[in-house]
């Protein structure tokens, strides 16, 4: 189950046309989604649907669920992944649409393996800070307007932000800083401009604002741990390797072609 929801479509492709993890993923997606909805419904109870549904968006999107897979232990889960020849060449193990997805797939194969107790508990150690965060960020639940917000605030001006790009063009990476008050914050990377951009503007609104993310390390294994004891299949990047790889029962016409 592991090994399938590590397992990317070009790796798949590449080896004659094994399971993917895009089922799983899309299994994870739907777990996800009704345990930060109820959170949030059950944490808000005064907020109206608008703004309940932006703060689900601003929890459960692609660069949130990437930044959780890369806080999953010292090298995050990007190492673990299996991907084609291609993917790996454009810098696959970091792009934020893959990790996000095989976040996804990872929290789908706990909800089959382990059912929703215990995948309710994962998600709320991953998440339940992101959701604290974004309550605390103001009407645009995105980094660079929260920073505007902040910096507003304080009477600190504007932030500028700066870019600089390197490598070639299949797999360009772009460092954005940002300055507020004459100061620079940031020096974060990104495959993307705007991508860039948001960590930088996250590291500033970090520093200035004093709060710093909750780490992830392990909350998988902790999790599982709370209600499995002594179980040996621990999901966590700690113990993903070749002898945690028991498939997913497979149906002779189960298809699980890219998207």
């Amino acid at each position: 189950m592991l090994k399938r929801a590590l397992t990317h479509r070009s790796y798949a492709y590449e080896n004659g046309g094994l399971p993917t993890n895009e089922r799983l993923e899309f299994l994870g997606d739907a777990v996800l989604g009704v345990v930060i909805t109820t959170a949030l419904f059950q944490n808000h109870p005064k907020l109206a649907e608008g703004q309940l549904a932006k703060l689900r968006a601003s929890v459960v999107n692609m660069r949130a669920l990437a930044d959780v897979a890369r806080r999953l232990g010292p090298g995050g889960i990007g190492p673990f992944l299996l991907l084609g020849r291609g993917e790996e060449a454009t810098g696959g193990r970091d792009k934020a649409s893959i990790l996000a997805d095989t976040l996804e797939a990872l929290i789908g194969a706990i909800y089959l393996q382990y059912g929703l107790d215990t995948t309710a508990q994962v998600i709320h150690k991953l998440f339940d800070g992101l959701m604290a965060e974004a309550a605390m960020r103001g009407a645009g639940l995105d980094w660079k307007t929260s920073l505007q917000e902040l910096t507003a605030g304080r009477g600190l001006g504007v932030p500028e932000y700066r870019i600089d790009e390197e490598g070639p063009d299949h797999a360009k990476r772009f460092t954005a800083w940002v300055i507020v008050a004459g100061k620079r914050y940031g020096g974060a990377q990104g495959g993307s401009k705007k991508e860039a951009e948001q960590r930088a503007a996250e590291a500033a609104w970090r520093e200035l604002s004093g709060v710093q993310p909750e780490s992830a390390a392990y909350a998988i294994a902790e999790a599982a741990g709370d209600t499995h004891k002594g179980s040996k299949a621990r999901h966590t990047n700690a113990d993903i390797t070749e002898t945690d790889t028991a498939e997913e029962p497979r149906p002779d016409d189960d298809d699980d072609a890219g998207q």
